[in-house]
């Protein structure tokens, strides 16, 4: 490889370019809309639940241009007047914003409404994850128990065959990761409480 040629190559292999006008896309812009606490709620309930970037999850939503347009058809502007909005700025990618401010142009449907109703597409999922994490609830007090209960065979087999016993070291370690394990289980769960109260 000469200095000249000094980036890697692939040979004789054609890869596509990446387009500048789909890189600027992927821009993050600021956005501002008027939306109702509940839908500003479920964006922020699902990104943490889910562990997805708002933004990424406001792109996904927005980007589904025939959902939108479906959305656009079927918005109800005076009915959305009526809801009760505040002000909240998002990041989103220029891409999306693009594409929200032509399909509301288009359709003469308010920006805000486009918004708003796509965002309660994510109900259905606020629903199930609700459902899902009773049941992780439920499981992690099953695993408490057993962690109880390992922690006692621990101080069976300390009292049995002394805490220096290959036995009792290798349950020890066993329990000592299980307790972690445990921990990070508990955590998960109390970081997902916030589902049940939306």
């Amino acid at each position: 490889m000469t200095k000249k040629d000094s980036h890697p190559s692939m040979g004789d292999i054609e890869l596509p370019q990446p387009d500048a006008e789909d890189l600027r896309g992927r821009q993050s812009v600021r956005a501002t809309f008027k939306l109702s606490s509940r839908a500003i709620e479920a964006l922020s309930i699902v990104a943490v639940h889910l562990g997805i970037k708002q933004k990424s999850l406001f792109d996904h939503l927005i980007e589904d241009v025939q959902t939108l347009n479906t959305i656009a058809r079927e918005v109800e502007a005076d009915h959305f007047r009526t809801l009760d909005r505040v002000q909240k700025t998002f990041v989103i990618s220029r891409r999306t914003l693009t594409c929200l401010d032509e399909i509301s142009k288009g359709s003469s449907a308010p920006r805000d409404a486009l918004v708003e109703y796509s965002i309660q597409r994510l109900l259905p999922v606020i629903m199930r994850e609700r459902e899902k994490h009773r049941k992780r609830k439920k499981l992690r007090d099953e695993i408490n128990l057993h962690v109880e209960e390992g922690m006692k065979l621990l101080e069976r087999s300390k009292s049995l065959l002394g805490e220096d016993d290959p036995v009792t070291a290798r349950l020890e370690a066993a329990m000592d990761y299980y307790e972690t394990v445990c921990a990070n289980i508990a955590h998960f769960v109390e970081r997902g409480d916030i589902i049940e109260d939306f």
